[in-house]
């Protein structure tokens, strides 16, 4: 794990916003490629004046969207049976396919949304979406608008660690972990809207009364 955080690390360093776009397009599909060591840095970079602040954000969302819509469009053609069968080969359990299943069935569009800020759903939201065929426009709306939230968090914190600590950027496992460090408040913040949110959907769908049976 610590040569491939070094092998992103020296791709965002060396490749600028196209490595951006091709390791967070990596990180929205079944590979494992954590966005938290591709923004920072590039982040970082940004601070630095190497790259551009915004630049960052917009190459993230795009590559997060363009890996999300490839995998949704795969799983929407060769269904869940094929998902199940070769999953495990790329860490897809089928424990956390059913869970992204009854969540997005749950939650439909911010489902999606909030997917797309916390961990491990985020991987695999687009999975379900598109093996019960989620009308893809919406699916696109919700996570172009998720990505571009989490890539501006992640691009703020790691402009962050460039002001506290500017040597990060040459020691990948000690970026990782100040992100991670720093990051846990901003989830929990996610987390609780996201609670808020679920139980809105449901006090309203309460509410809602049932139609009398036709005679």
């Amino acid at each position: 794990m610590h040569h491939l955080l070094e092998v992103w690390f020296s791709w965002v360093k060396d490749g600028g916003y196209l490595a951006i776009i091709a390791l967070m397009a990596m990180e929205s599909s079944i590979l494992p490629v954590p966005s938290e060591i591709v923004i920072p840095p590039a982040a970082f970079l940004a601070a630095q004046g190497d790259l551009n602040f915004a630049g960052v954000i917009l190459a993230g969302t795009f590559g997060s969207y363009l890996g999300a819509a490839i995998t949704y469009w795969i799983s929407r053609l060769v269904g869940r049976p094929v998902i199940l069968r070769f999953g495990k080969y790329f860490f897809i359990s089928a424990d956390h396919l059913e869970r992204s299943e009854i969540w997005l069935a749950r939650y439909e569009a911010g489902g999606v949304f909030f997917a797309r800020l916390l961990p491990v759903i985020r991987h695999l939201i687009s999975i379900p979406a598109g093996i019960v065929r989620m009308n893809f426009w919406v699916f696109s709306a919700t996570t172009i608008i998720g990505s571009a939230v989490w890539c501006a968090v992640l691009a703020y914190l790691g402009e962050r660690a460039y002001r506290v600590q500017p040597d990060l950027i040459s020691n990948p496992d000690a970026l990782l972990n100040f992100i991670k460090t720093q990051s846990h408040w901003i989830v929990l913040i996610i987390a609780v809207i996201a609670i808020l949110y679920i139980l809105m959907l449901r006090l309203s769908a309460k509410k809602v009364p049932s139609r009398a049976p036709v005679a």
